[in-house]
Order: C-alpha cells, then structure tokens, then sequence
C-alpha cells in the first residue's frame, strides 16, 4: 500500500477538464518496480485507491518527470467533497 499526500490538481482544455493528483518520483519507485514487472499500455499500472471510506479503480500513468498521475473521477471528488487546491491524501493498492 502507498500513501500519498497532495494538492487536487485541474486540467482542462477548453473542451473539457479532469482532476488530478500528481505522485511525486521519490514515491514512485514501488509503481515502477510494478509497471516493469506488469507490463500493460502507456506503462500504466492499475490501483485501487482510497480516500475515507471511498474506493475506487484506475489506473496511474507515468509522467515524463519520473513521477506519476492519478486521475480522479468527479463522481470520488464529489463523495469525498474534495476540489481543487485541497491536498488530499489517497492510498493506493497496486493491482
């Protein structure tokens, strides 16, 4: 289990948006180790992941800093009455 603590990111381009956390390098080691050891597309790693008492499915995606993200659904920020800005701590169960 990983936990990690950041700012809820948002992402839009105009047509549409998504929120985001970003997983810094220093604690992405154990999903990398993962992704290599399970390959699948776009070097993507699937978790199942747990603010509180919701939990719910992804996948994280590396990102060309080394770190990864972990895109949030907007029915999980609404559950969880999270929004952007807020630092949100998430734990993640490599899959």
């Amino acid at each position: 289990m990983i936990a990690v603590t950041a700012p809820l990111q948002y992402w839009s381009n105009g047509e549409g948006g998504s929120h985001f956390l970003t997983i810094a390098e220093d604690a992405s080691l154990e999903i990398r180790a993962h992704a290599f050891l399970n390959p699948r597309g776009f070097r993507s790693v699937k978790v199942e992941c747990t603010i509180g008492e919701i939990v719910w499915r992804t996948s994280v995606f590396p990102q060309k800093s080394g770190g990864y993200f972990l895109p949030m659904k907007i029915d999980v920020c609404r559950r969880a009455g999270i929004s952007a800005g807020d630092r949100v701590t998430v734990t993640l169960d490599l899959l």
